[in-house]
């Protein structure tokens, strides 16, 4: 009995050693961050991303770390019209109401259906995952759900955020693009509105994930994060990537280096500006930037721009960048009036109206070794431009550019009135003046074969579709603000009436395949940006103008607030 005795002491004495070297193992080589173990922020559950980008080991370290400005702001020129009294009367109360009733609809429905989910399918009743499966229309509507203080609905969507693992998803990937500007932006944009700290603690986590995309030999990004590469120090810049994928982040990760203190975000963007500051001379129509450029060689060499798909939200960026570092970066003003004035010589084009009416359009180019070849298409995405102008006149008192600003957004409302539903589609083309000044007769439109399907004024539709989209409305909203005329918001109702009538359903609300027929079939898809931008800006055209005041707050390409610094 002796000698058995001693062989289970001996193997209880192993299995004791091994425990205890498992443990030290544990103990030295794992972090709180590394499992998910609930606590709380306040009354809510907060479960921590299960892995923790912050201790990832970088590859490429930063050798000369650059901060935002840290100077007292300049006191930039107001952007809103200055307004003596309210501007919310009987009309526009009513017409508040029924954009709100609108999106609580709409929200209603994805709580219903969708929860939790990425995106809501309106006609099949189901969820989607789009974005990683990281809710993202959850965390897209939160800063609406604040604003029309909805906030029993806002907190219930705190709760589910506060559950998410941005170390979970159901791929080795993430596009750094849409996951900053909808997550990323949807978080700040909530944090600085409501001062939720549980919202700032994911917007941390999150943005140390998304930092890791730029751990590459020349600190610029990729379009995508692959997680394997990235944990393995294996990323590499894109060597093709569109200007909009690659350079519309800066205002997210600047306002989190202004909110945390920690200027590695800040930095990180700051070299993809310092790439395209450098080249803005150097591309073959000097001033704009080309739709892809080589972020690996840092060249600029391929010749098709546009303002619109791929381009657009670079040139959103540069006027707003201006004013959320308070006008401390000169560089910004430089680059925007560049390439604003570039566009203006070279993109823009007045289409042929039956009424003659002053109204713009943004078209692409193509840039050959003596001539630049212009298309006059018209892209619903590339109705921002006008809000663009305008919001860069203001800051940078260029009333040229807000004048402009007014005669492209013009042009799109006019595209929306043009068709039997009071929507306008997705990509169409039409026959352009001469010049964008001066007299332009609609008889030579007469001659041209159109099919009698197409309104007066338009050639080609190419994507006959409405997707719900916000970029038109968006520079209504601006051109609203900024000159306080009722026409803009007489505008939005007619644009607003058509589309409830053509694209809500018995749920919610859902986008058309042709907008050239009443009544045109719908199709199962609800974008996020529905709820976090259409929706948005329909609301603050008829809200208050004190509400998100543009001399206070700018916003993302997501329609997300974020606080300007004040002198």
């Amino acid at each position: 009995m002796i000698p058995q005795c001693q062989g289970r002491l001996s193997r209880r004495y192993i299995a004791l050693i091994v425990f205890i070297g498992v443990g030290f193992v544990l103990y030295n080589n794992f972090h709180p961050q590394d499992y998910i173990g609930a606590t709380k922020v306040g009354p809510v559950k907060y479960i921590p991303s299960s892995y923790d980008w912050s201790r990832n080991p970088v590859k490429y370290p930063v050798e000369d770390m650059k901060s935002p400005p840290t100077a007292e702001p300049k006191k930039l020129p107001p952007v809103q019209r200055q307004w003596q009294e309210s501007t919310e009367g009987h009309i526009s109360l009513a017409r508040k109401t029924a954009v709100k009733k609108a999106f609580v609809k709409s929200w209603d429905a994805y709580k219903t259906y969708a929860w939790a989910q990425d995106e809501l399918k309106p006609l099949s009743r189901k969820g989607k995952q789009s974005f990683s499966g990281w809710s993202a229309q959850l965390v897209d509507a939160l800063d609406t759900l604040w604003l029309m203080d909805m906030k029993e609905d806002f907190q219930l969507a705190v709760e589910q955020i506060a559950l998410i693992d941005w170390a979970k998803t159901d791929d080795d990937f993430l596009n750094l693009f849409e996951v900053t500007i909808r997550h990323l932006g949807g978080l700040l944009a909530a944090y600085d509105l409501s001062g939720e700290q549980l919202l700032l603690s994911k917007a941390i986590e999150l943005g140390d994930m998304l930092y890791a995309t730029f751990d590459t030999p020349n600190r610029l990004p990729s379009h995508w994060l692959y997680f394997t590469k990235a944990k393995q120090g294996e990323q590499k810049a894109d060597d093709s990537m569109s200007g909009a994928a690659g350079c519309s982040m800066g205002l997210e990760f600047t306002r989190l280096s202004q909110i945390t203190g920690d200027p590695k975000y800040y930095d990180a963007t700051e070299r993809v500006k310092q790439f395209i500051y450098r080249n803005q001379n150097n591309t073959k129509l000097p001033g704009l930037w080309p739709h892809t450029m080589n972020y690996r060689q840092e060249t600029v060499e391929t010749a098709m721009f546009t303002l619109g798909a791929g381009a657009d939200s670079l040139y959103e960026y540069l006027p707003k960048m201006h004013a959320i570092l308070g006008g401390l970066d000169p560089e910004y003003v430089q680059m925007t009036t560049q390439a604003l004035d570039t566009a203006t010589k070279h993109l823009l084009y007045r289409p042929i109206n039956p009424n003659d009416d002053n109204i713009l359009m943004a078209g692409n180019a193509v840039a050959g070794k003596s001539r630049v070849e212009l298309t006059t298409e018209m892209q619903h995405l590339t109705c921002f431009i006008g809000g663009t102008y305008g919001l860069a006149g203001k800051l940078m008192s260029r009333e040229d550019f807000v004048d402009l600003g007014s005669r492209l957004t013009a042009g799109c409302i006019w595209a929306y009135d043009s068709f039997p539903t009071n929507i306008m589609p997705e990509i169409a083309e039409l026959k352009r003046c001469p010049d964008i000044d001066g007299k332009c007769s609609y008889e030579e439109l007469k001659s041209l074969s159109s099919s009698p399907t197409l309104p007066p004024g338009f050639t080609r539709v190419r994507d006959a579709r409405y997707l719900l989209r916000p970029e038109a409305i968006e520079s209504v909203f601006y051109m609203w603000r900024i000159t306080g005329d009722e026409i803009w918001r007489d505008a939005a109702w007619r644009m607003w009436e058509g589309i409830v009538k053509e694209t809500e359903n018995d749920v919610a609300f859902a986008s058309i395949a042709d907008v050239r027929h009443e009544g045109s079939k719908k199709e199962d898809s609800m974008e996020t940006f529905w709820m976090s931008e259409t929706l948005k800006y329909f609301w603050l055209i008829f809200e208050d103008h004190n509400v998100l005041n543009l001399d206070d707050w700018v916003l993302n390409t997501e329609a997300h607030p974020f606080k300007r610094p004040k002198s």
